[in-house]
């Protein structure tokens, strides 16, 4: 059985390095056999924040790497060391941390097969079109890159909410690549210009107890801060939705800055904003994310579009998602959003 788990998994996906060169603004995949990218600054960082000790860095991968071994063996994970540091460095290097976070990694993929059937970039090509999210260019003095959405974009007949939730979970996938990103983390920019009650409504409390488990405790990326602005009225109802489901810790990294630009310049600094948001970056471009995604259509086809990871895995109790909101909940929820409409 381990030689089969090993045949399937080990390696990790192949990277087109022409592809990577024509994107250089953002840092190119790890390579197949690990070395440390990280900087002298970063490694003392990830030291200090995450309990990452350089010199047992391949010892805790390879501790990790057994209890997959042992405790699910019929896990189809990859296993090489780049992809298991994410989940370590994601829970400061607890091993049973973040084998729990691995575990709930796969198991968002058959939780929620709408998302992750044929997960690749072409299929949410529409969703990058129009605007609803990008990467800024330029990371913040913290060195975290900047996830722009701007929920007002879509509108419900467009097409379902869920292919936004596909071309986020594909742009995390992006941004968790480099070494920097798991050491630093990210920031969110949510520009909640045009969201009316039909945007607000239409995902209701199940879908978005699944978009925050993902986010929370299903993936290997650590979310600094998440700043709103140009938010609605109606963004009471939506907060009152989310924040159930939040945990403590990110509930207080959210900061409605409203239409206050020198609010939000006081968390994001002018230098790295685009001229929409009062930056001095030049004009917001959607384009450049847009193309390295697209590029690199190959790479997602060999990491998702394969056989389910948990055929024959056996789970521990706990599972990622609870059971769907009864109808009294819902009708609760959007009492409120109509009540703040």
């Amino acid at each position: 059985m381990a030689d089969q788990h090993e045949s399937i998994s080990l390696n990790s996906p192949l990277v087109d390095p022409s592809a990577a060169a024509e994107h250089s603004w953002f840092p190119g995949p790890p390579p197949p056999i690990y070395f440390c990218t990280l900087s002298p600054e970063l490694v003392a960082k990830a030291r200090e924040e995450l309990q990452e000790k350089p010199e047992w860095r391949l010892r805790d991968v390879q501790a990790l790497r057994d209890m997959i071994l042992k405790e699910q063996p019929n896990l189809r994970t990859r296993l090489d060391d780049a992809f298991l540091l994410r989940f370590l460095r994601a829970r400061k290097f607890d091993y049973d941390r973040a084998l729990q976070l691995l575990l709930n990694y796969h198991a968002g993929r058959k939780a929620w097969p709408e998302v992750f059937k044929d997960l690749k970039p072409s299929t949410v090509k529409h969703v990058l079109d129009l605007g609803f999210l990008t990467v800024l260019p330029r990371p913040d003095p913290n060195g975290r890159h900047i996830l722009c959405l701007r929920p007002g974009k879509w509108k419900p007949n467009d097409y379902p909410f869920v292919d936004n939730v596909r071309a986020l979970y594909l742009t995390l996938e992006k941004l968790i690549q480099p070494e920097e990103t798991q050491v630093n983390g990210v920031v969110i920019l949510a520009d909640y210009t045009g969201v009316g009650m039909s945007q607000a409504s239409n995902p209701g409390p199940f879908l978005a107890k699944k978009v925050v488990s993902v986010l929370q405790d299903g993936f290997p990326i650590r979310i600094k801060a998440v700043n709103i602005i140009n938010e609605p009225r109606i963004f009471k109802g939506i907060f009152a939705i989310i924040k159930p489901f939040l945990k403590e810790k990110m509930a207080e990294r959210y900061v409605l800055h409203g239409s206050d630009l020198r609010s939000l310049h006081r968390s994001i600094p002018r230098s790295v904003l685009p001229q929409e948001y009062g930056g001095t970056a030049g004009p917001l471009d959607m384009g450049p994310w847009s193309r390295l995604l697209l590029d690199c259509e190959e790479e997602f086809i060999v990491e998702f579009c394969q056989p389910d990871p948990l055929e024959g895995a056996e789970l521990p109790e706990a599972t990622l998602y609870g059971a769907e909101q009864d109808d009294d909940t819902f009708r609760a929820v959007r009492s409120q959003l109509y009540y703040c409409y």
